[in-house]
């Protein structure tokens, strides 16, 4: 995971004299699970969009290499499954699965797989409108594990589950992760993010507070206290933010 698919640089977003985000760089590595760690308002569903071409960004780029992602090359490269939508509400969810199979040309040889992982065969015959906010977030996240983008960027893939769920679901994306999709996840339950990424990005207020793996995270946070390093990743976002 030592390759950077993706270079975050500087990004701003504003909305009128309000700077969501400012001046946030950070990498996106092959292969890997990565966090964004922030509380609510911390910017996070605004950077997903932003990343995910459906903001326009008043500054900073993305790119790969040394050169900006197209429009068309960023639409090959991630998919971007938002929070709380519910699309298509009158379709099963069997007929949104193999529409988004088919329409994006994803990954049917996994379609079984995902929907077992994801408990999502009893739900199959339900219209999405029906579904609750935990069966619609199953439901929607097998749709974009299947999509055959290299690079899933999911907001909050563990809300509304319970702790079973959220453990199944955790399961399953490390499960992802290991045949080489990448995987972008924001999440705001810190513990959630523990038990499934390799490395993190702390954002508060804006900008990014650190990047790295816990015990990169918990280099920093020492060197900046004086105090031991700590294995609990809240702790370290604590004293980072």
């Amino acid at each position: 995971m030592s390759t950077s698919a993706i270079r975050i640089s500087q990004l701003t977003k504003r909305y009128g004299d309000v700077t969501a985000l400012r001046d946030v760089s950070f990498s996106i590595r092959e292969g890997e699970v990565l966090g964004l760690i922030g509380p609510n308002g911390s910017g996070k569903t605004t950077l997903f969009e932003c990343i995910g071409g459906v903001l326009p960004l008043d500054a900073g780029g993305i790119t790969r290499g040394d050169r900006p992602l197209t429009a068309a090359e960023r639409s090959a490269t991630l998919f971007y499954l938002p929070d709380g939508i519910a699309p298509w509400p009158a379709q099963t969810v069997r007929w949104a699965i193999d529409y988004t199979l088919g329409l994006f040309r994803g990954r049917t040889e996994t379609r079984e797989e995902v929907v077992r992982r994801l408990d999502v065969a009893p739900l199959l015959d339900a219209p999405i409108g029906t579904l609750s906010k935990g069966q619609r977030k199953r439901a929607l996240l097998a749709i974009g594990l299947l999509t055959p983008q290299p690079m899933l960027l999911a907001d909050e893939p563990f809300d509304g589950l319970d702790l079973r769920q959220t453990r199944e679901v955790a399961q399953t994306l490390g499960w992802f992760a290991a045949l080489g999709r990448t995987l972008f996840l924001s999440i705001h339950q810190i513990a959630d993010a523990a038990r499934v990424c390799h490395r993190f990005v702390l954002l508060s207020g804006g900008r990014v507070r650190g990047e790295g793996t816990l015990d990169e995270l918990s280099a920093i946070a020492a060197s900046r206290s004086g105090s031991p390093r700590s294995a609990d990743l809240e702790e370290v976002f604590l004293a980072l933010t």
